[in-house]
């Protein structure tokens, strides 16, 4: 038995380090860019260092128009989507983007702090493919996130 030291106490053993993601985080990133729609800075904010720090692109946008509108234009992988939001709400806004035949391909994530069966129901009717409760798990945010994008990828 070897002898205690402090040194070998805080020295990092290839043995002992293992990954604990699920999914772990590409060295050269992936090339998926998730489209952020939310009212609040801070989410916009916190979503967007998960997602880059996992190796996504990120694109954001503060409202549901705006959401609509770069949907349209930047055609990204994926969407997150807040429900309630000044003027055009995420259900209206993940309805429209639906409806267009140049979007209606790309997955939404809504993510609302309701908890209530009636907005889960309401976002799988105008067409969201899951749906999270704020504050969000950040290990539940990326199974779904990596779920739809193995899913979209596999159908490619």
């Amino acid at each position: 038995m070897k002898p205690f030291s402090l040194k070998r106490l805080f020295t990092n053993n290839d043995k002992a380090a293992k990954e604990r993601r699920r999914n772990p985080r590409s060295a050269e990133g992936y090339d998926f860019t998730i489209l952020i729609v939310d009212d609040s800075r801070t989410a916009v904010a916190t979503f967007t260092k998960m997602l880059t720090q996992a190796g996504f692109k990120t694109l954001s946008a503060i409202d549901g128009q705006a959401g609509v509108t770069a949907a349209i234009e930047y055609s990204p992988d994926l969407i997150l989507m807040d429900v309630v939001m000044p003027g055009l709400n995420g259900f209206q806004a993940t309805r429209q983007i639906r409806k267009n035949d140049s979007t209606a391909h790309i997955p939404i994530i809504i993510i609302s702090g309701e908890q209530q069966a009636t907005e889960q129901f309401w976002g799988k009717r105008v067409g969201a493919s899951a749906f999270l409760t704020k504050p969000v798990d950040r290990r539940q945010l990326f199974k779904e996130v990596f779920e739809i994008l193995d899913k979209k990828s596999a159908a490619q």
